[in-house]
């Protein structure tokens, strides 16, 4: 089987960019299975259901978040209803929402997804390198072809992820910081695997947030409340070839796609 997984997709710019790609993007990749992070979905903060149903609509079958999931109160009660929005796996257990999803794709080939976030440099939850591995566990004869997002800010976290689950799924990207890293490979277990997917959204700012805002708080250390920027928006991903029958990885080839053609049309 063939699925794309896309890089946080941020603010409406994101959304249009992924709203307007993502069609050539499935029919040129032969994809029958679309993953994308949407914590930042929502004014660059959060998602509510409106966008919720707006990235569904555009073609995505499973929606994966991280440190921004709850930032908007309305997506309390939209993640315990929508279950193709996941929060992370690692969080606590009585947090809205669940961490896996398990299901099957257009042509019926049986998928799981799983979310999970890093401990280093972000906040406080359960190690996700366990919370990956009992989920992976609970699968187990059940279910070949196995993606994770693992949402977290040290590269050395997320390779060491891929090492940790190398042959036990069949993906493994990392997501959170923005940019877009060069080292798409599949690991000797046959997992394929990213340290970052990168953004789909506004990259004339500084990873999604008007330039200006972001320089003001860093050079004068005064408060600054960030927007979305809104030009040059572009698409990051990945394109993995999957093999269903032992939920191995093929090939595994990146995607960064100026999307402004698209927006434009």
């Amino acid at each position: 089987m063939k699925a794309l997984i896309i890089g946080d997709v941020v603010g409406k710019p994101g959304r249009e960019a992924l709203t307007a790609c993502l069609p050539e993007l499935r029919k040129k990749y032969e994809a029958e299975f679309v993953v994308a992070n949407v914590e930042n979905a929502a004014a660059g903060a959060g998602v509510v259901p409106r966008v919720g149903e707006e990235i569904l609509q555009a073609g995505v079958d499973v929606m994966t978040s991280g440190n921004h999931i709850f930032d908007k109160k309305e997506v309390f009660q939209y993640i315990e209803t929508e279950h193709r929005l996941l929060r992370p796996l690692n969080y606590p257990a009585q947090s809205p929402g669940r961490g896996t999803w398990v299901g099957t794709t257009n042509s019926g080939t049986p998928v799981a997804v799983i979310n999970v976030q890093g401990r280093v440099f972000m906040p406080p939850t359960d190690c996700p390198f366990r919370a990956a591995e009992r989920a992976i566990a609970e699968l187990a004869g059940r279910i070949q072809v196995i993606i994770v997002d693992h949402h977290a800010e040290a590269t050395s976290e997320k390779l060491a992820m891929g090492r940790y689950l190398d042959g036990k799924a069949s993906v493994v990207v990392g997501t959170h910081t923005h940019v877009q890293t060069a080292d798409e490979q599949v690991l000797p277990g046959g997992t394929a695997y990213i340290t970052d997917l990168g953004m789909t959204g506004p990259h004339d700012g500084i990873i999604g947030v008007e330039s200006s805002l972001v320089l003001t708080r860093l050079i004068r250390g005064l408060p600054a409340r960030f927007e979305t920027a809104t030009g040059s928006p572009r698409l990051h991903g990945v394109a993995v070839e999957i093999d269903e029958r032992t939920g191995k990885a093929i090939s595994i080839e990146r995607i960064d796609l100026d999307a402004e053609p698209f927006v434009a049309e």
